[in-house]
């Protein structure tokens, strides 16, 4: 992983979209089936949308039935961290970039095999670098 990028709120707000900004640097979340990503089938690299991280690879994209872009594994191990959510009285499992600390969504255990994981992640904290 390359060095930990460390921004102030001021140059973020700036160089994202408001939508972007609300999601990755304020823990928002999109609503279900309007992201651009929730129903893309184009093969490719997802990065974050505020770092360019490698996150997700298409190959392990599938159709959760969330309305959100769902992974069954990162790209890489550390691609990703995972920290406890226990805001709006859930106890959950928050996924932040591992590079800028954006948060990108949630991690599930209700997904397919071989991992039992659902990665239910913000279209909005994404980019899709096409094949």
């Amino acid at each position: 992983m390359s060095e930990k990028i460390q921004k102030p709120d001021a140059i973020w707000r700036n160089e994202l979209s408001p939508e972007q900004y609300k999601v990755c640097r304020q823990c928002g979340t999109e609503p279900a089936f309007t992201g651009t990503y929730w129903d893309c089938h184009d093969s490719g690299l997802y990065r974050c949308v505020c770092c360019g991280n490698a996150l997700f690879d298409s190959n392990v994209k599938y159709e959760s039935g969330s309305g959100w872009p769902s992974f069954w594994q990162p790209h890489q191990p550390d691609s990703i961290t995972v920290k406890k959510d226990d805001s709006h009285g859930m106890e959950r499992a928050e996924v932040l970039c591992s590079r800028c600390d954006a948060h990108l969504g949630h991690v599930f255990e209700d997904g397919p095999k071989p991992t039992g994981l659902r990665y239910c992640i913000n279209s909005a904290a994404l980019t899709l670098d096409r094949e």
